[in-house]
């Protein structure tokens, strides 16, 4: 069902609730909104549980260590309440723990949202939607577009240079110099077949006629419907719902401050 909702509105839904949880420093509120997006993400996404986890793990090492920085080095502001231990010279207050906390779990449902709209959302109909709902330059859009079909070529390209260089003798080098010269051999040939490439891709656009105007007709007409707004005040209210609840709960905490 996600996959079927216009980009641009997704993009919307997925970043308004993004932006509005940085202000927040309680746990209940991050929290309460991760299990809400996972929900949302394995009922209405269609998504593998392993493949988002596949996705999803490395960044949760990232945000246990964003944590651990942030309960040793909180600043006084968020250092409040009893000291529950004291780790070499640095005391653990409660209110580090659980700024802490707040911050990683603040990360996860960064990393939730983008994995959200990332895994249910094609790039072309994206870039589509951009250009008629949003009205972003085609030049723009289709740049972007060609960049990322790039992608998989340069990665195969690179694969095919090690291997030619392996039959040629030529194995991994050590050290800071071998690994420059490495990188030489390898970034040359990749960078001249890439300037090839772009410039076929730009001959065959422009034989196809694209001038870059705004003013054009699309093969793919990319539509708001009732389904798309259902889902905005779902992503944007569950939201809104959970602020209320923690505010009326006496968890809410915006920069240090409960409200």
């Amino acid at each position: 069902m996600i996959s079927s909702i216009n980009p641009s509105i997704k993009a919307i839904a997925v970043l308004i609730p993004g932006i509005l949880l940085s202000f927040t420093f309680d746990v209940f509120t991050p929290l309460s909104y991760f299990i809400f997006i996972l929900f949302v993400t394995f009922t209405m996404g269609d998504i593998s549980v392993i493949k988002w986890l596949k996705f999803f793990s490395p960044f949760f090492l990232v945000a246990l260590s964003f944590a651990w920085m942030t309960i040793l080095y909180t600043n006084q502001t968020f250092s409040y309440g009893e000291v529950m231990f004291t780790l070499w010279r640095f005391e653990i207050t409660t209110g580090s723990i659980l700024t802490g906390t707040s911050l990683a779990l603040r990360s996860l449902c960064f990393v939730a949202l983008s994995l959200l709209f990332a895994l249910t959302t094609d790039s072309t109909k994206f870039m589509l939607s951009l250009m008629q709902q949003c009205k972003v330059p085609p030049k723009i859009t289709y740049g972007i577009l060609a960049g990322y079909r790039f992608l998989p070529l340069f990665q195969q390209e690179l694969q095919i240079l090690r291997q030619a260089h392996r039959i040629r003798g030529v194995g991994r080098t050590k050290g800071l110099k071998g690994k420059i010269n490495q990188f030489r051999r390898y970034a040359i040939p990749l960078l001249a077949n890439g300037i090839r490439k772009a410039e076929r891709v730009a001959i065959a656009m422009e034989s196809k006629g694209f001038t870059g105007d705004t003013d054009r007709t699309h093969y793919h007409q990319m539509t708001i419907e009732k389904k798309d707004w259902i889902f905005f005040s779902f992503i944007v209210g569950g939201f809104i719902i959970i602020v209320v609840f923690s505010y009326n709960l006496g968890y809410l905490n915006i920069f240090g401050k409960r409200v």
